[in-house]
């Protein structure tokens, strides 16, 4: 796919619209400003300029280009010169931070980058499990391989013991039995906090580790 350099039309020139010999020009649903500052219109005194392409730019203009701070008018007569544009990129910088590049291309990787960020990025959910006071060694291995499993996969863990009736008695119990489950997943994942009783029911909320273990594929 072939680029070309961005060029914003030169002052004077009829803006779209203009009726011919002059006159107030007609308004234009298409018009509209760049993402980014580039060009002539970087009006500040000096930049700072960075990139990956110093090396192509340094052979073009016949001097050693670093990263470092220029004046603007020197970068915009370097890219002049490469048929490429200035960008500001960082436009809050002290002093703002430009590159040199094709600003249509430029702005293509960008929302390609956008883009696979967005695709990659998955929604985290809240995954529960009840244990019961009373919560067997099979059971109790069989859910904390669930737990693993999510948390290997970015979501959070929500496990709780539920005391029904009387059993609340045994609330200690219960307690005991989460605080193992954290032991358990230290390697997975950390508890926000402490068991904690609301009501009949005893919660814990494990979020992933980053670096955790990942969930292999079958």
């Amino acid at each position: 796919m072939a680029f070309k350099p961005y060029r914003p039309k030169p002052a004077g020139a009829r803006p779209p619209g203009a009726r011919p010999g002059g006159g107030r020009p007609f308004p234009s649903r298409h018009q509209h400003q760049p993402e980014h500052r580039i060009n002539e219109f970087i009006r500040v005194p000096e930049v700072r300029l960075v990139g990956e392409n110093l090396a192509e730019i340094s052979e073009v203009v016949g001097e050693t280009i670093e990263n470092g701070i220029f004046p603007t008018s020197k970068l915009q007569k370097f890219a002049e010169e490469m048929g490429l544009d200035l960008i500001e990129i960082t436009p809050n910088a002290e002093p703002p931070i430009v590159r040199i590049a094709d600003y249509n291309k430029f702005l293509y990787q960008k929302k390609k980058k956008e883009k696979e960020m967005k695709a990659n990025s998955s929604k985290v959910e809240l995954k529960e499990i009840r244990f019961g006071p009373e919560t067997g060694e099979h059971d109790f291995d069989f859910k904390l391989r669930h737990a693993k499993s999510f948390l290997g996969e970015g979501n959070k863990v929500k496990a709780y013991v539920q005391f029904r009736g009387r059993a609340i008695v045994f609330k200690d119990r219960g307690e005991l039995l989460l605080l193992r489950f954290m032991k358990e997943l230290e390697d997975h994942g950390a508890a926000d906090q402490m068991p904690r009783l609301e009501g009949k029911r005893m919660s814990v909320i494990l979020s992933p580790k980053k670096g955790a273990p990942k969930k292999k594929d079958d």
